[in-house]
């Protein structure tokens, strides 16, 4: 995997000390539960506004976590691009996302530590159909969910749960939307747990998941 501000000594020292700093001023606390994960899938929602995605990232130094974060390919444009890899981005073409799980899956196996934030949702805008490849990637490469969140309301977010899918995701479904129901997004109209469906069958190579 390519070299991220995570991995870099000093610059990641630094902006774990600026993170608290500034997440303290705007009154933000930060679940610590299952902050000792070094190997799985993170899923990070509810996701509906542009404010997530620094929260989540200020989150991550305070964890120490090593992240690495899917994003749509229009994020990584050029010179832009080439920073936001360095922040852990990994562009993603969603006309190829079979392939996606499968080469995730393949870098689950090459690397003993490895974290990558899938957003299920894809989008800010409201969605009721979660996208499935978290869940096949972290079930093909036999890693844990890590739930992560960001709750607007109660100005908390963190990695809350470490889940391990059984294969069936109807069942599974039911347990990670009860997990998600008291959490609030910045937009609360735009979020709401119990009305996510997923498709039941794998994602094919030309779905977007």
């Amino acid at each position: 995997m390519h070299f991220t501000i995570f991995k870099t000594p000093i610059i990641n020292t630094l902006m774990r000390w600026i993170s608290m700093l500034i997440l303290r001023l705007l009154g933000w606390r930060v679940d610590h539960t299952a902050a000792d994960i070094q190997k799985g899938v993170l899923i990070a929602a509810p996701h509906t506004s542009n404010w997530d995605f620094p929260i989540a990232l200020m989150i991550c130094f305070v964890l120490r976590l090593d992240v690495y974060w899917m994003g749509k390919s229009s994020l990584f444009p050029p010179v832009l691009g080439a920073i936001m890899r360095w922040l852990g981005g990994i562009p993603v073409d969603r006309s190829r996302a079979g392939n996606l799980v499968e080469a995730t899956i393949e870098a689950f196996n090459q690397n003993e530590k490895l974290l990558v934030i899938v957003p299920p949702e894809g989008t800010r805008g409201k969605v009721t159909r979660w996208k499935t490849g978290f869940y096949y990637i972290a079930q093909g490469a036999g890693v844990p969910l890590g739930l992560g969140y960001v709750d607007f309301k109660e100005k908390i977010g963190g990695v809350g749960k470490l889940f391990y899918p059984c294969g069936n995701i109807d069942e599974d479904m039911v347990l990670i939307k009860q997990f998600y129901a008291g959490f609030t997004g910045k937009n609360p109209q735009q979020f709401d747990a119990e009305q996510i469906q997923v498709n039941v069958s794998k994602p094919a190579d030309k779905e977007p998941d």
